[in-house]
């Protein structure tokens, strides 16, 4: 339980830096803003074109009498749709992340300066950023996907189906919302996919108790996008602590002066953050990790 909550305070303590620093907040609110706007088009437009679609992908039911025909496309044009928002839902946070790179990074970046120390910084060019966020996140959600069907298939078990598979859902997707909002920290101190998965699975719990109440918040129309500034400062926060830069349960919040998006950054604090704690072996979503090791190391 502990790391479970100190996982929440991390998202509560992202959310109050954000609530501090307002021109940051303003800041991060654009690529969930254009996100929105593109997947609601979406949306529509599927909604407005999903019984021509079935239509023209059923032919062999025009004949069919009433109302047998309408039954038909009528349930395939609700599963269509359903399917069409569940896509939405999984990968809006990837796409907002994609589209958000140089927003996103610039507020991790600021974040980590106001708790002081020393600000990583990738080094690669803004294309190889977008290259990597967009590979890892297809990557991630192929996992996703997979954990899905799996979850789907067991959904028809009597009363398991109705009641354990629903939350093991939702601790999938905490789990993977977190991996997706921690790359930005993570990837700027030059963590592949394969060493950010084992450093959260490694925190399996932290990690949990970072994502899954931000699933349960995305459930709710047009809260993602006023979180997801706060949930990128709060990744940002929980890095620091994973990777030795603050110790466990610190929260510097109030730290550093509130700067804008345009502000020159202050010199970067003599030394750098202890090298990167040794993930023990554990079991859950996916094969045992095998021990993270700092990239800038060795």
């Amino acid at each position: 339980m502990g790391d479970l909550g100190r996982g929440f305070g991390h998202l509560m303590a992202g959310q109050r830096w954000v609530a501090r620093h307002g021109r940051w907040f303003g800041f991060g609110l654009l690529p969930g803003l254009v996100s929105l706007v593109l997947y609601a088009g979406a949306l529509v437009g599927l909604g407005y074109g999903a019984d021509d679609l079935v239509s023209w992908a059923t032919p062999f039911a025009d004949g069919w009498g009433s109302p047998w025909l309408g039954l038909f496309r009528g349930f395939l044009t609700a599963l269509l749709f359903s399917l069409g928002l569940f896509l939405s839902v999984i990968t809006f946070t990837a796409v907002t992340l994609l589209i958000g790179e140089p927003f996103y990074e610039s507020l991790s970046e600021q974040v980590d300066r106001t708790e002081g120390g020393e600000v990583p910084e990738s080094g690669l060019s803004l294309g190889r950023e977008l290259w990597i966020s967009a590979r890892d996140s297809v990557r991630l959600l192929v996992r996703v996907v997979c954990y899905g069907i799996v979850l789907f298939a067991l959904g028809f078990i009597p009363v398991i189906g109705q009641t354990v598979v629903p939350v093991i859902g939702f601790c999938v997707s905490g789990f993977f919302l977190s991996v997706e909002l921690t790359s930005v920290a993570l990837q700027r101190r030059r963590a592949e996919l394969p060493e950010r998965l084992a450093l959260l699975r490694s925190h399996r719990a932290m990690a949990l108790g970072f994502g899954v109440p931000l699933v349960l918040a995305f459930l709710v129309p047009l809260v993602a996008v006023f979180l997801m500034p706060g949930a990128v400062a709060g990744a940002t926060l929980m890095v620091r602590e994973l990777t030795g830069a603050e110790p466990a349960g610190g929260d510097r919040t109030d730290a550093g002066p509130a700067a804008g998006p345009h502000q020159a950054p202050p010199p970067a604090a003599a030394g750098g953050p202890a090298p990167y704690p040794a993930a023990p072996p554990q079991h859950g979503f996916g094969p045992a990790p095998a021990p993270f090791q700092d990239p800038r190391q060795g």
